[in-house]
């Protein structure tokens, strides 16, 4: 079981090395190394307008144990902008594949398991086939079905999503005034302490002085976050379990609450891979509660014979 005490100040530490990639279309990634470089590798990414460093406070809890590779969707965290139109879950599944073999060009061929939260979940489950190249995979509310089970809910909720992340606000002041306004949005309201900090050294970054405008802006724009939603629900359908090149295993939100995925419409479909959920938790529960997301995973891991 892991324990580690968790601190309301969140200061993503320096990586141990960085590498830069090209995936798909020109986008430029950014690797980071993190944690113990002679244990088990762990491949961590994130859900879609955040940053793989928010999940400081979830993969802290690793760092002893494991070779942390992390990295960011295309346009988002340490990454520079990507073409608009190529934002979507189709090209993040590509660029799995790419950053695969960078990582291995840079840091070295090792088995590894991908760690992944939501869209880059759902990426993950495209790839062709569902986990090649790892030897498992361990994902975080893969957005598949909705809590009631009913598929035809899937496209109005991903609409809904789509058109409120086109009119999310990009701009602020001060890094003060983002933390305010994360603190205000209900759906961080479980985060843990240190989240609204932390989100605001990790998600925005000083405009540009040439635009002749202070203040700070979205590292991921509303329209690039906005268009990988349009069409996510034509990407929420379950592979077949006979598919998958590796174990599998789903950590969900609280399937009582609202703000949370099922991955299948019938429990009975989930016998082709290991399901648990943390109670009391949303789709973000890996910044609501990374101690019980951790010790979950690394249990699996156990089991499998990996870590």
């Amino acid at each position: 079981m892991l324990t580690q005490t968790l601190t309301r100040i969140w200061n993503v530490p320096e990586p141990l090395d960085t590498a830069e990639i090209e995936a798909t279309e020109g986008a430029r990634i950014i690797l980071r190394r993190h944690g113990n470089s002679g244990g088990p590798r762990l491949v961590l990414s994130h859900a879609n307008g955040l940053a793989a460093d928010l999940y400081y406070p979830f993969w802290k809890l690793l760092a002893a144990r494991f070779d942390l590779i992390l990295y960011d969707l295309r346009s988002h965290g340490w990454n520079p902008r990507a073409e608009l139109r190529h934002q979507n879950v189709a090209t993040f599944a590509a660029d799995h594949e790419l950053v695969l073999r960078g990582i291995e060009r840079s840091f070295g061929a090792k088995p590894a398991v991908g760690v992944f939260h939501l869209v880059s979940a759902l990426a993950a489950l495209h790839q062709e086939p569902p986990g090649r190249g790892f030897e498992a995979l361990v994902l975080f509310d893969p957005p598949l079905y909705p809590p009631n089970g009913d598929p035809h809910t899937v496209e109005p909720l991903w609409r809904r999503l789509h058109t409120q992340a086109r009119f999310r606000r990009d701009r602020f002041e001060t890094r003060e005034a983002f933390a305010e306004h994360i603190r205000r949005l209900w759906m961080f309201e479980l985060a843990v302490p240190g989240i609204p900090e932390l989100a605001s050294r990790t998600l925005i970054r000083p405009v540009a002085e040439a635009s002749g405008r202070g203040g700070y802006e979205l590292r991921c724009p509303p329209r690039w976050e906005a268009h990988a939603l349009r069409y996510g629900f034509a990407y929420s359908l379950e592979p077949e379990r006979s598919r998958f090149a590796c174990p599998v295993k789903v950590i969900a939100g609280d399937p009582t609450f609202a703000f949370s995925f099922m991955p299948s419409a019938d429990l009975e479909g989930i016998v082709g891979f290991e399901y648990d959920f943390v109670p009391h938790t949303t789709h973000f529960l890996p910044l609501e509660e990374p101690a019980e997301c951790a010790a979950t995973m690394v249990a699996f891991l156990e089991r499998e014979g990996f870590a």
